[in-house]
């Protein structure tokens, strides 16, 4: 038979031809409707003849029973007339008078058993209509808890749990046994839409989590019991992984993150037994993660102070034996026996556990005493002091101190610095929760307790409070400085519900992390960057601007301690007044820093970080390799007619290192040759590399740093990384190995650089030749009509409902609604693959490719593929991801125009989308 040419919901105007009838006979009925299935014509026909017939019918529902019982085409994979009707008909009977429907009368209980019978047949994309259109969820429950088991039972465990949730049959299910294979197939978005709104099942769903969180369990002894479970997904459970996923839990129902995290840190007690009474197998392992995070970031990145160490240590060590044993691997296997020693006797433990050497050292210590632990006078002179008395640091911490000081916040004309600070998260996760923001104006400083001020929720305190800060973002006479301030605002925003919009509200505001970029393309050896390695951020603008970098001992401290202590206070205030100093520095001598005299007009206020277009033509990203290639020891290659040198701005000649630490420029490499690994923290720089054509691996999140150095080695690749893994990466890699990249880049601009310190080349045939997201280089193309095909059957397998593919589309690569149609001459893209065939497919899984991987189909807007012409989609091989020609293209070689060979213009809007 026929079908007609549809695509997505299967109600979705098949076309007809006219002249046909349906009277009340429902044979009749059904012979006039498959007369127009049968038919390619006029498309509206045959949803205007099938809405006649039901309402001519006396109940359209009995109809739709008898077609299904007397015919078997709904029940074979693909279109059919059953199906279609079946849809058509929950989408009429909703917008119908109750009248005429046996609604709640035993014919009504009849159609359901009847309708029962039905489902147990149905494929998944008709048990949704099903359900709709019998009121099944009000139906007899024991038939359809059986089904449920036999679906079960069949290893159809997805659609076990998808029936009854539909139904709403969970309370009646046992969730252990419904939500293990759930888990085991890595479909946790499943099992939580399968327990949301009983709490009673969210908790033992927890439970069921939390013990597999333990240190001795096994997952291959679950997955035996279960061998129907396929593809089974162990790396994705493992306590860690499982640990995070029972924190992201108890948030998502309703748990403060911050009470969260700050049990799983140890850091209060309050209620904490609640938490670790549900879940003390995964608190557990969480606090397990801190403890190493804050070893190996004292220990082996030397990132923090002594006493802020040992604080949060002392905290979440405890009297757990087990965090004892893992404190003291990390003393045994510490390079610097000296700062073994000074831990062990700041956390007060017991000489008889420590290895020889941290004992012996320790004694030492304890010999000389306490003298060296204070710093020296002459360390302090070393950074950026504060230029103001200690009386002139306020604490505001109740609604008089606001009153108080309001109307010096609120001075017309004046310029404020705003700044914030939280407690460290250790990497479990979890938004920073703001504990205090600062606000400095000349002479004076205002420390705000975030905390009180801001709770509770609607109270006298805190709407005074949102009330001035409000006003004071909103008035454009004020002008408010920050470094990252859009960051800050939005955690401001995350802290504080009623300034959750605040951002957007933000006038007159100037962020100085935009102006630092700026600087860097003019930056002159005067600025004294050779003094500034290892710096960063903040720090690194103020040392080059007043001489001086920023103590940042203090950063990582616990704020969420009252009273603070004088060391957070200085700490908490200098990093607020340093930028009002950095900005009269830099409007005094804008000439020197290579900045417009008006930094109003030459930079847009900091009310979005996203967008790029406001940048000065002076913001060049070539400029910026050599800046990147500083701790390398390869130096820049020079391209003539690229970089900035052709628009008058310093040449790169000036930014590259002395004479003496050049070597011979790297000879030309081609993009898809190019291979590297990124550490966790530039996924974006990785993300822009694969959209070139580069083979990039990255690290995942809480990955040693050390996996790099040993990916590069194996594999021959370039470790690009940043912060101070460095110096270590470099000494393991070899020289030439390892680049530093400055993280205050955008990603783009990050990939530029990259490419021009390698001398990479990159041609126009390069883009999208590789999967920005899993960096795989296979794709098929699918013709327009088949990729129709996949579509409409993967919703009809999955139901218009389901927890199938939840693949939303990529911001960088797909485009939603409506793609535009191409100009005459516009430029297009075809990836050099095969086309893909049916037996590509996995038969039983038509949108599954033989090697297991699903394509995501979900990705996919209705409007691309109503566009007009043949062009073809992409899938990757390797995720399933899926792309098609669009604006990206054009956007792309814009982009990183300087740094492809044989483009001399933009490209028009196409490409890959």
């Amino acid at each position: 038979m026929d079908q007609p040419d549809t695509a997505g919901d299967p109600t979705g105007d098949p076309v007809g031809t006219e002249g046909c009838s349906a009277g009340p006979d429902p044979l009749l009925f059904l012979q006039a409707l498959q007369t127009l299935w049968s038919t390619r014509e006029l498309r509206q026909q045959l949803r205007e003849e099938a809405r006649r017939g039901f309402a001519a019918l006396v109940d359209p529902r009995t109809m739709l029973l008898d077609v299904l019982e007397s015919s078997g085409g709904w029940r074979r994979k693909g279109r059919s007339l059953e199906a279609w009707l079946t849809w058509e008909l929950a989408h009429w009977l909703p917008a119908q008078p109750l009248s005429g429907r046996a609604q709640g009368s035993s014919g009504l209980k009849q159609l359901q058993a009847r309708a029962v019978r039905v489902l147990a047949e149905s494929p998944p994309g008709l048990v949704e209509p099903l359900i709709s259109i019998f009121q099944l969820q009000d139906a007899d429950q024991g038939p359809l808890l059986t089904h449920v088991h036999w679906l079960h039972q069949e290893g159809k465990f997805k659609e076990a749990a998808l029936l009854g949730l539909k139904l709403r049959l969970q309370p009646l299910l046992d969730v252990e046994k419904m939500s293990a294979p759930l888990l085991l197939q890595d479909e946790m978005a499943l099992a939580e839409r399968y327990v949301a709104g009983f709490p009673d099942l969210q908790r033992r769903l927890l439970a069921l989590l939390d013990s597999w969180c333990q240190p001795s369990f096994d997952i291959r002894v679950v997955a035996r019991q279960l061998p129907q479970v396929t593809p089974l997904r162990p790396e994705r459970l493992s306590p860690g992984v499982l640990s995070r996923q029972v924190l992201r839990l108890l948030e998502r129902q309703g748990l403060d993150p911050v009470v969260t995290l700050l049990i799983c840190i140890s850091l209060v007690i309050s209620d904490a037994w609640t938490i670790s009474a549900l879940c003390p197998h995964a608190v557990a392992q969480q606090r397990l993660a801190a403890l190493r995070h804050l070893c190996h970031e004292h220990f082996v990145e030397g990132s923090w102070s002594q006493e802020n160490w040992t604080e949060h240590v002392q905290a979440l060590v405890g009297r757990d034996d087990r965090l004892q044993d893992e404190l003291l691997r990390w003393l045994a296997s510490a390079d610097n026996q000296a700062v073994a020693a000074r831990c062990a006797l700041d956390l007060s433990l017991p000489e008889a556990q420590l290895p020889a050497s941290v004992a012996a050292e320790l004694h030492r210590l304890k010999l000389q005493g306490r003298a060296a632990e204070a710093r020296s006078e002459s360390r302090r002179d070393d950074y950026y002091q504060l230029p103001i008395a200690s009386g002139d640091v306020h604490f505001l911490a109740s609604w008089e101190d606001l009153a108080r000081h309001e109307e010096a916040l609120l001075q017309p004309g004046q310029v404020l610095a705003v700044d914030l600070e939280w407690r460290p998260s250790f990497g479990t996760g979890g938004r920073p929760q703001a504990s205090i923001m600062q606000l400095a104006v000349k002479g004076r400083v205002f420390l705000l307790d975030l905390p009180v001020l801001s709770r509770p929720v609607g109270g006298q305190v805190s709407q005074a409070f949102s009330r001035l800060v409000s006003q004071m973002l909103s008035d454009p006479s004020i002008t408010k400085l920050g470094y990252g301030m859009s960051g800050d605002l939005r955690s401001l925003g995350a802290s504080c519900p009623a300034l959750a919009h605040v951002e957007k509200r933000l006038q007159g505001g100037l962020d100085l992390l935009r102006v630092h970029r700026q600087m860097r393309v003019a930056d002159k050896p005067a600025l004294g960057r050779g003094k500034a390695r290892g710096l960063r951020g903040l720090s690194l603008l103020v040392q080059q601007v007043l001489g001086k970098p920023l103590d940042k001992a203090q950063q990582l401290s616990n704020w969420d301690r009252r009273p603070l202590s004088e060391g957070q206070l200085v700490y908490a205030a200098a990093d607020a007044y340093c930028l009002l100093e950095v900005y009269q520095a830099l409007c005094r001598e804008p000439a020197r820093f290579c900045l417009s005299e008006d930094l109003a007009r030459s930079l847009r206020p900091a009310s979005s970080e996203r967008s790029e277009a406001w940048e000065p033509p002076s913001l060049r990203e070539a400029s910026a390799s050599a800046w990147l290639g500083r701790p390398s020891e390869l130096s820049p290659p020079s391209r003539p007619g690229r970089g900035p040198g052709a628009r008058g701005l310093p040449s790169q000649a000036a930014w590259q290192e002395p004479v003496a630490e050049k070597q011979d420029a790297a000879p030309e490499i081609p993009v898809r040759a190019f291979r590297a690994v990124c550490d966790s923290m530039l996924h974006g720089l990785a993300r822009s590399l694969r959209c070139l054509g580069a083979d990039v691996l990255t690290l995942g999140t809480g990955e040693d740093h050390r996996r790099a150095a040993e990916v590069a080695r194996q594999e021959g690749r370039i470790v690009l990384t940043s912060g101070l893994p460095y110096h270590k990466l470099r000494a393991q890699v070899g020289a030439g190995r390892c680049l530093a990249v400055d993280c205050s880049l955008k990603a783009r601009q990050q990939a530029k650089a990259v490419l021009k310190h390698f001398n990479v080349r990159v041609t126009p045939a390069d883009i999208f030749s590789r999967c920005q997201a899993c960096n795989c280089d296979q794709y098929l193309k699918v013709s327009k009509e088949m990729m129709k095909q996949l579509v409409w059957l993967g919703s009809h397998r999955e139901g218009p409902s389901s927890a199938g593919d939840e693949a939303s589309p990529s911001a960088d690569l797909q485009e939603a609604g409506s793609a535009p149609e191409e100009a005459p001459g516009s430029c297009t893209h075809d990836l050099p693959c095969r086309w893909l065939e049916a037996a590509d497919l996995q038969s039983h899984a038509p949108a599954v490719l033989g090697n297991g991987t699903r394509l995501r189909l979900a990705g996919v807007p209705e409007g691309v593929l109503r566009r007009p012409g043949p062009r073809p989609f992409y899938c990757c091989t390797g995720c399933g991801k899926v792309f098609w020609e669009g604006s990206h293209l054009g956007r792309i070689t814009t982009h990183f125009r300087e740094v492809l060979d044989g483009v001399s213009r933009p490209c028009p809007a196409s490409g890959p989308s």
